[in-house]
């Protein structure tokens, strides 16, 4: 009888220890509030910004703060835009982007110049900021804020902050990264195949004018607009080096291009002055009407933009059009809008974005 209680006493014990032990487990998987298990609240993952510093993020992304303009255009490519929470107001100004999301005109810009307006940034709770600028990065991690810098003025880089942006958002976006490095690659290979046998001397001498508004202020060789230029069949009229740089009028009648490109939605105004001024009447581009406004897009084709990969078409077609007769850039326009920013884009739309004119 003896052994028979001690045997009981025993059960009870492991009964007793077993379910202390459940009751701490189901303890730690959620409390009363219903939040996520402490595991899932303390995973973290690295992320490597453009400059080789360890940033540790969310293992899931939400929330997204992009600070520097062009970048949220790749996160629209990358398919993040419902992540964003906060952007600057050159993105909510630019119309082809707010037509295909409407939804950027309503996010907080948080900016005051390029000083970032500190406790509304926090105010949004964003898992990440992301910013080119060393002075919005250290503003946004004093405010104990992560903080990924990106940031990119050669093709090189681009890829690298596309990559970057892709591994902030998470897999499917990698996924889209990767999917539109290869479709970038494709048009260079077709623009290069093309173009390959022209004779150094044959291709045209290309003028990029950063915009309509100042005519003196234009992008030299070893830049990214460079790049482009020569990928397309063309070279730089300019021996100068580098981007936005001013130059005199007596140093553009010198270089004598005969291509002149126009950026920014203020191209039409620049293309006018242009032609109504005598000091242009003896460049090659004047006298053979060869002035163009670069298309403009969700961002600008030409400086910074997911949309390079159209830019590139669009520079070959124009410096050598006899060669380019099979290329149907409003075709190719709408293909690019709809695989990369899921929008449906009318033919009409999409000449309107090469043209460099805002939508109706």
């Amino acid at each position: 009888m003896k052994k028979i209680k001690q045997l009981i006493a025993v059960l009870i014990s492991l009964v007793t220890i077993t379910s202390t032990v459940a009751g701490c487990a189901a303890g730690k998987a959620t409390d009363t509030t219903g939040k996520s298990s402490e595991t899932e609240q303390s995973a973290k993952r690295i992320v490597k910004d453009q400059f080789g510093t360890d940033v540790e993020l969310p293992e899931k992304v939400t929330k997204v703060a992009d600070l520097w303009h062009a970048n949220n255009e790749i996160v629209l490519l990358l398919g993040g835009a419902d992540k964003l929470v906060a952007t600057t107001d050159t993105v909510k100004n630019m119309k082809w982007f707010s037509k295909v999301d409407p939804g950027i005109k309503d996010l907080k810009a948080p900016l005051s110049g390029d000083n970032i307006q500190t406790e509304e940034l926090v105010a949004l709770k964003p898992d990440v900021v992301l910013s080119s600028t060393d002075a919005q990065i250290e503003a946004a991690r004093n405010a104990g804020l992560k903080a990924v810098k990106v940031f990119f003025q050669n093709l090189k880089d681009m890829r690298e902050t596309i990559k970057i942006t892709a591994q902030v958002l998470g897999p499917d976006s990698e996924k889209k990264a990767d999917e539109y490095l290869k479709y970038f690659d494709e048009n260079i290979n077709y623009a290069s195949e093309k173009t390959k046998n022209i004779q150094q001397e044959k291709k045209p001498k290309v003028l990029h004018i950063v915009d309509g508004n100042n005519l003196l202020k234009v992008d030299g060789k070893n830049t990214i607009i460079d790049e482009w230029i020569n990928l397309a069949g063309g070279v730089n009229a300019l021996d100068q080096n580098g981007n936005m740089i001013t130059v005199t009028m007596e140093d553009i009648v010198k270089a004598n291009p005969d291509v002149i490109i126009i950026g920014g939605t203020s191209a039409g105004k620049g293309k006018e002055s242009i032609l109504n001024s005598p000091e242009w009447s003896s460049v090659n581009a004047v006298k053979n009407n060869k002035i163009y406004s670069n298309p403009v897009g969700a961002y600008n084709w030409d400086r910074y933009s997911a949309e390079e990969a159209l830019q590139i078409l669009w520079a070959a077609k124009t410096f050598n059009p006899d060669s380019f007769q099979d290329l149907d850039l409003v075709k190719k326009t709408q293909e690019f809008y709809k695989e990369f920013f899921n929008y449906d884009l009318s033919a009409d739309d999409a000449q309107r974005i090469i043209s460099g004119v805002d939508p109706e």
